[in-house]
């Protein structure tokens, strides 16, 4: 026990005196009002165990703010154009270019030929019915034991070169290739029944081929319609509705045979 007592006095044994104690709380008296005024401009605490007077307590309690989060006002966000900015964004699809009305409005359209087509909806560049019609059609011809997938691609590439120049020289309106893509594409969507059938049934016969007929004058018609009505082509419809008659013939061939 002797060693722990001498061990406990040597461990809490200090040179600070009373003395060094009452000049340090008169060097702090001192100073109290500097330091009181520094306190309460930065908010922040005394240290634990150390003197604090009575004014700091009460400037350090006036602050309603939180831990990491800093107070502002209403002008802070004029100063961040960039605070509202996600708002004023437009939705992901619409930048892609993919509006799901203007889809189902082209495939009633297509659907239905004696529908008036609406040229402001149908001279767009939409690829993403296109591109689901062409997917369908090499699935169901899959599905029927003829891997045609490359056919599919290449005629529709050749179909699209050929139909741009054809009409660029016959509309005096110029016609992108994404506008003759969409309505290509669009109108190839009667071609899938043609395709689907072939699935449950053999085309090669008379019943087959008089399907087939039905299936490209269909197409023909409403891809000739939207044109007319895209590039303001009246009375041209026949004009245009037998090259993409022969177009259509290529896909019907390949469907039946």
């Amino acid at each position: 026990m002797s060693n722990f007592e001498q061990l406990h006095f040597d461990f809490y044994q200090s040179n600070y005196t009373i003395d060094d104690q009452e000049e340090g709380c008169n060097s702090y008296g001192s100073n109290e009002n500097f330091s009181g005024s520094i306190k309460s401009q930065t908010g922040e605490q005394p240290p634990a165990g150390a003197f604090a007077p009575s004014n700091m307590l009460l400037s350090s309690k006036s602050y309603t703010g939180q831990i990491l989060q800093p107070t502002y006002s209403p002008d802070t966000l004029s100063h961040l154009g960039y605070a509202d900015g996600s708002d004023e964004e437009p939705p992901l699809l619409e930048e892609l270019g993919i509006n799901f009305e203007h889809i189902w409005q082209k495939t009633l359209t297509v659907l239905n030929p004696m529908k008036p087509a609406d040229g402001s909806i149908m001279n767009e560049t939409d690829l993403t019915g296109p591109i689901i019609f062409c997917l369908a059609l090499g699935a169901t011809l899959l599905m029927a034991g003829k891997v045609h997938f490359g056919y599919v691609y290449g005629m529709s590439a050749i179909g699209c070169l050929v139909m741009h120049a054809l009409l660029n020289l016959m509309s005096d309106l110029g016609v992108s290739h994404g506008c003759v893509a969409s309505v290509l594409g669009y109108c190839l969507l009667p071609m899938l029944i043609l395709s689907s059938s072939a699935v449950i049934f053999s085309l090669q016969g008379i019943p087959g081929i008089l399907l087939a007929l039905f299936i490209i004058g269909w197409c023909s018609l409403s891809a000739s319609k939207i044109f007319t009505s895209a590039l303001a082509m009246e009375g041209q419809q026949l004009l245009i509705a037998y090259p993409c008659a022969l177009l259509y013939g290529l896909f019907a061939l390949l469907t039946v045979f």
